[in-house]
């Protein structure tokens, strides 16, 4: 069964836009493209009837979902004077922050550096360049913190060299959490409850963003949080990770230890597997972060209460995945065909316990004793 729902069409939620946006939301400006994506059911076909989940569509923004917390970090640090008329914007990204700042620097007037490195995709670089971002690309990986770090220490150096220049630090920025309380509305007005939010988690911002907005509404929320395998966040050990847009090498302030309820880690293979299906069976898919998260949120689905209204986030669309994700001969060549994903997850007491590799869960999400140092 598939069934789509959107928001009001002529209408945007309040504080779905900043405010020098709002007024032209009718289409005179490009932001007012942003929000009021729609919401798609996906039953699974393992389940008993009528068992799935929403899945909320961040593809149908022109750069994906991140183009909400580039507008809100702009716009607010242009009204706090962080960022003067004019001055350059500069922030480290794997891909789709950068698309949402190269928006918000037409939106605003700025001009855009991203720093990224050798993973970016082709197709996000050329579309970067061809918005009018500058492209700094890191070429040698942070022996601690991979290529998170790297490149932000190449964001520090562009600042120094450019007086006035601003970061808006998606790691650790307060507002990158609050740009995704329009989400949570539109979900609130498109699903009426929300029982479980199924989030992947890199930043922090939307899964914080989102569930403490919805919480407000349904206090007996359940969050479950998808990280990849070899991600630091949730105090697994630092691996190299081919998965982009969700884990960190880093530990972001932005995450939200406290408000999850569980967390799984999802492979590579596991994620393939999922977003090829999905395309097959629902005509919506996207990348890494869509195959772990609706991975997850399927055996929920199967396994959770009857009658639990599952909403879960599906940050991008399919087409920056084209030689990847979609790719048979890169899937080939990194081991990733054909590898369909156990019907449960392997399950772990302890965040510690050991090195995941494959789909794992952990009802006990505490916090690393990095970041608690």
């Amino acid at each position: 069964m598939r069934t789509s729902l959107s928001a009001n069409d002529s209408t945007l939620p309040e504080g779905a836009l900043p405010e020098q946006v709002r007024a032209t939301s009718r289409g005179r400006n490009p932001a007012s493209a942003v929000g009021n994506t729609p919401v798609l059911w996906i039953d699974d076909q393992n389940a008993a009837p009528g068992r799935g989940f929403w899945a909320k569509l961040e593809g149908f923004n022109p750069g994906g979902m991140k183009d909400r917390p580039a507008l809100h970090m702009i716009s607010r640090a242009r009204q706090r004077g962080d960022l003067a008329p004019g001055a350059r914007i500069v922030e480290s990204t794997s891909g789709t922050l950068g698309l949402g700042l190269a928006l918000a620097g037409i939106v605003y007037g700025h001009p855009v550096t991203v720093v990224t490195d050798p993973g970016l995709e082709p197709i996000v670089h050329r579309m970067l360049a061809a918005h009018g971002a500058r492209v700094e690309l890191v070429t040698t990986s942070h022996p601690r913190g991979g290529w998170q770090q790297a490149r932000r220490e190449r964001v520090q150096q562009l600042l120094a060299e450019e007086p006035g220049a601003y970061c808006p630090d998606q790691y650790n920025n307060p507002d990158n959490v609050a740009a995704y309380k329009p989400l949570a509305l539109e979900l609130i007005d498109q699903l009426g409850q929300v029982d479980v939010l199924v989030c992947s988690v890199g930043t922090g911002g939307h899964s914080a963003g989102v569930s403490r907005v919805l919480r407000e509404h349904f206090p007996q929320l359940k969050v479950v949080g998808v990280d990849t395998v070899g991600s630091t966040i949730f105090g697994q050990p630092a691996r190299p990770r081919l998965m982009r847009g969700l884990g960190s090498s880093i530990y972001p302030r932005n995450v939200d230890y406290g408000g999850f309820d569980e967390v799984h880690w999802v492979s590579p293979a596991e994620a393939v597997w999922t977003c090829r299906r999905l395309a097959a069976s629902h005509h919506a898919t996207g990348g890494w972060s869509v195959g772990a998260v609706a991975l997850v949120a399927g055996w929920l689905a199967r396994t959770g209460p009857a009658g639990s209204r599952i909403a879960a986030i599906f940050p991008d669309g399919p087409h920056r995945y084209f030689d990847t994700v979609y790719n048979d001969d890169y899937c080939a060549a990194q081991g990733l065909l054909d590898q369909a994903p156990a019907a449960e997850p392997d399950v772990i007491a302890e965040s510690g316990d050991r090195v995941v590799e494959r789909w794992t869960r952990c009802a006990r999400v505490a916090i690393p004793s990095e970041v608690r140092a």
